[in-house]
């Protein structure tokens, strides 16, 4: 591998977290949304994401075949709902109440969100670092002749 290449992998992560950090930010945002039906009641959002591997997208053989071309990066597959069950509460003199006096507020937990959020911007940082130090690295080389 390069040095060239960890800029790749590190910007390709550098997205990935921040597609993290906003669909965490839209679902503590919509934490206490209510909505007088089920269909209607925002869902919290989790991206997914895959590792790229150089081999895969060439079009070659294993993905293990040589040890030198593992991992290129990461992709964000897309956001997925959760599936977890709404909270349905009695408020029958709410506004968005239902027939039967239920409001749904989505699935989302502040507390898991907020690690979730705090873990994604450690790991934006983290991909910043590495390519700061590459960077680095890179200006080293040059002076090496001098």
């Amino acid at each position: 591998m390069s040095l060239a290449s960890v800029f790749n992998i590190a910007g390709s992560g550098m997205s990935a977290q921040t597609t993290r950090l906003n669909t965490t930010a839209s679902n503590i945002a919509n934490a206490e949304s209510v909505s007088s039906s089920i269909d209607q009641t925002y869902r919290a959002r989790h991206p997914v994401f895959s590792a790229m591997f150089q081999q895969a997208q060439n079009g070659q053989g294993s993905l293990f075949q040589d040890t030198d071309q593992a991992g290129t990066g990461v992709q964000v597959l897309g956001v997925v709902e959760d599936q977890s069950p709404l909270v349905p509460r009695y408020e029958p003199n709410h506004p968005a109440a239902d027939a039967n006096g239920y409001v749904y507020y989505p699935n989302v937990n502040v507390v898991e969100e907020m690690a979730d959020m705090m873990s994604a911007s450690r790991s934006f940082q983290s991909n910043a670092e590495m390519m700061n130090t590459a960077k680095q690295m890179m200006q080293k080389v040059l002076t090496l002749g001098q």
